[in-house]
């Protein structure tokens, strides 16, 4: 079977814009799909002549509101609407529409006809937005009625254990061409591992599509080209990745991947969403993953599935890496602590915190290293956290001072401020003023002696360091942290050094 084709999903309101779009992007994909239920009305009118004006095989798409589209003016419109863009068919196929999608309930004998005629392939095509399908090639069978049809499945996962069935249901299937998208964040790894699914293409989009990109979980044809060198996964490309929930926001994929290509090793690195470790393990063994980076909220409860732990795990009880070994079983590493050590000694310039008082905020897997490292370096430490059973835990590990993270404990904080490390995911993505929802200490009032530390490093200037760099402080985000702790991991992942 070919490679899968790159298809960049066309939702803008007029046509002229679609084709500034295909213009800005043509180097990174294979054909277009025009979604002319985006379309503003008097722009339908023209769409016969849209393959012409874009010069790229398309995908013609009008769909209805029930099937996530935003057609809406009944069944004998859309099949009008359809029958002016097949019609008048020119000797040069590459003026016609290359395919045309319609639902596997919407048969129109003349319109079936007159897509076979002119050569136009038909996408017979079914979405669940709101569920995964199963007995998918079943499923593909059914939908097609001739042999000059693609079947299309889109869903809806409720779990990631509905990712790995679809894997595992579509290994098999490399005698029919077919198409095949999990949507939302947890179906990402359907559309970058489209190769792995035998799937005849996979869906990109703009990243400006707004809500439209959100829902769906479309990935940019940049980034799928760039960071995930999608043309270059085959068979034999090892697996790799980060899981987290809600995982939002990560540069890991960027530094991984950059890394494999330099080296020239045959690996792609990728997001595994899931807000279950179990379910992120199970998908890992069934495709093939041989090395994860594990994030917010796993970095603890991911212990109890590993069969080996380092050092540095045992005394921290976080672990933020995990190796498949040849049995078949994980072992578990933490490579948070050398990346923040490092970062740490660059940011102040320092080898030691000997004589430092810091602030360790939060009471997670990251504040558990952050311990750790503070301790290494000599230095003394007050966890403080919402919930003060959790910082009492990890202060009373490390021989460290703990309070609530609270107003009442202000005087507290100024006490341990001459660094203040934020260890929690507040602040994430915000671009907003410094409040009480981005920043966890929002009550505190810098002098501008204070030195601080965001592990956040989206957005690059997170909102506990804007409100501490307006009064005077230096202060850094997490990337060097990522990127020192990122080396580690590359290096347990394929032996190698990263530079």
């Amino acid at each position: 079977m070919n490679r899968p084709l790159i298809c960049l999903t066309l939702s803008k309101t007029t046509i002229s814009e679609d084709l500034e779009l295909i213009n800005r992007y043509r180097n990174y994909i294979d054909i277009v799909e025009l979604r002319a239920d985006y379309l503003n009305e008097d722009e339908l009118l023209s769409i016969r002549r849209f393959p012409e004006l874009a010069q790229i095989p398309t995908i013609l798409t009008i769909r209805r509101k029930n099937d996530g589209g935003l057609y809406k003016s009944g069944e004998a419109g859309r099949t009008m609407l359809f029958a002016r863009a097949l019609a008048f068919a020119e000797t040069d196929k590459r003026k016609n529409f290359a395919y045309v999608d319609f639902e596997e309930d919407y048969h129109i004998p003349s319109l079936e006809d007159a897509a076979m005629a002119y050569g136009t392939m038909i996408i017979r095509s079914m979405h669940d937005m709101n569920a995964p399908v199963k007995n998918l090639a079943k499923r593909f069978k059914e939908m097609c009625k001739t042999n000059f049809e693609i079947p299309k499945i889109a869903c809806m996962p409720k779990t990631l254990s509905d990712v790995t069935n679809i894997f595992r249901e579509c290994k098999s299937m490399t005698d029919q061409p077919h198409i095949i998208c999990a949507m939302g964040p947890m179906g990402l790894p359907t559309r970058i591992l489209a190769q792995r699914l035998h799937s005849y293409l996979t869906f990109v989009s703009p990243p400006d599509s707004g809500s439209f990109n959100s829902v769906i979980g479309h990935i940019d044809p940049v980034t799928i080209n760039e960071v995930y060198h999608f043309h270059s996964i085959n068979d034999s490309t090892k697996l790799f990745g980060i899981t987290g929930w809600p995982l939002k926001a990560t540069n890991s994929p960027a530094i991984h991947n950059a890394g494999y290509k330099n080296q020239k090793i045959d690996a792609v690195y990728i997001p595994v969403c899931s807000p279950d470790i179990k379910d992120t393990l199970d998908f890992a063994d069934e495709i093939g993953i041989e090395g994860l980076s594990v994030t917010i909220p796993h970095k603890e409860n991911v212990l109890p599935f590993l069969n080996k732990i380092s050092t540095q795990v045992q005394k921290i009880e976080a672990c933020n890496t995990i190796v498949k070994e040849q049995d078949g079983t994980w072992s578990g590493y933490n490579t948070d602590t050398d990346g923040l050590s490092l970062a740490l000694q660059e940011f102040l310039k320092l080898k030691t915190l000997k004589g430092w008082k810091v602030a360790i905020i939060g009471a997670g897997g990251a504040a558990k290293a952050a311990a750790y490292t503070v301790k290494k370096l000599d230095g003394k430490a007050c966890i403080f956290n919402r919930t003060l059973s959790k910082a009492k835990a990890i202060a009373e590990k490390f021989g460290f001072d703990a309070a609530l993270l609270s107003p009442e404990n202000t005087r507290k904080l100024e006490k341990y401020s001459s660094l203040i490390i934020q260890t929690t995911s507040v602040g994430m993505g915000s671009t907003e003023a410094p409040n009480e929802t981005n920043n966890p200490i929002w009550f505190y009032e810098f002098t501008g002696k204070e030195k601080v530390f965001d592990i956040v490093y989206i957005p690059e200037l997170t909102p506990i360091m804007a409100q501490a760099e307006a009064a005077g402080c230096e202060v850094c985000n997490g990337s060097p942290m990522l990127n020192y702790q990122a080396y580690e991991q590359f290096k347990l992942f394929t032996g190698k050094d990263y530079l």
